[in-house]
Parts: structure tokens; C-alpha cells; sequence
């Protein structure tokens, strides 16, 4: 499978679990957050061993829009949200995530410009929350998603 076909089959079936289980940007986020820094791990362990380079697109983070709107900040108990987490829903996308990146056999590079496009969007959405609840509400994805 090509890299292009196995981001593909990353992207759509992520676009359809997300949406069945309607799930929650925190999630979302927390999922992602685990698989980029699995990834990113693999890939700085052979960056050491081989004295390769990696791409700042790849290594950090893609760049969010600023909110202009002044915000004040949000205070919430951080175990109180943890709580609300369905571990279980967590764990499927995280399941499929991990069964499509092997499945696909894609490579470390490949499979985290795969999930920094997913990382950005749930950053932004996070960046625009305007309380707690919004931590919770489903992700909205764009139509050409």
C-alpha cells in the first residue's frame, strides 16, 4: 500500500469511529497525544542511532490559529475531568489507530504527519473552548475531512 493509500485508510477510519462514538475533543486529544509521542520516541531512537535529521513538521507540534478573543482563564479539577473520560471509547481509537499504522505497514514519519493533522485540529478546538463543558463536546471535523 502506498503511503498516500495508508494515510488515507488512517483518515477515513478515523473520521468514521470519531463520529459513531461522537466523542469528545478531550479524548480525541488525550488518544493522539499518547500515539504522537509513541511515534515521536521510535523515531528520535533511530535519529540516535543513525545521526539522520528529522523534519520540524514532524517533530513538533503544527501551528495553531491565535484567538483574539479575550478569554479569561479556565479553572477546572483536573481529576473531576479525568473522571469523565470514557476510558473505553479511548481505547478503541487508540485499538484502531494502532491495528491501521501496522496494518498498513507505515512507516514512523509517515504515521505522525498522519496524526499532527488530527493534532492540529483538536488544538485549536482546545485553544477555542470557552469552559470545561467544551472539553467534552464532540469534535467538530471540517467537511473535506
Amino acid at each position: 500500500m502506498s503511503a498516500t493509500d495508508s494515510m488515507v485508510t488512517l483518515q477515513e477510519r478515523m473520521v468514521n469511529l470519531i463520529g459513531q462514538l461522537t466523542m469528545p475533543v478531550a479524548e480525541v486529544a488525550l488518544v493522539l497525544q499518547h500515539h504522537i509521542q509513541g511515534l515521536l520516541g521510535s523515531l528520535n531512537e533511530y535519529v540516535e542511532k543513525t545521526g539522520a535529521s528529522i523534519n520540524e513538521r514532524v517533530a513538533q507540534p503544527w501551528p495553531i490559529e491565535e484567538n483574539k478573543v479575550d478569554q479569561t482563564p479556565l479553572s477546572f479539577d483536573v481529576e473531576k475531568v479525568l473522571k469523565i473520560l470514557d476510558q473505553d471509547r479511548m481505547d478503541i481509537l487508540s485499538t484502531l489507530i494502532r491495528v491501521t499504522l501496522v496494518e498498513t505497514e507505515m512507516d514512523l514519519v509517515e504515521g505522525i504527519l498522519a496524526l499532527r493533522s488530527w493534532e492540529q485540529l483538536v488544538r485549536q478546538q482546545l485553544a477555542d473552548a470557552t469552559g470545561p463543558g467544551q472539553l467534552f463536546s464532540p469534535i467538530e471535523l471540517p467537511e473535506e475531512w
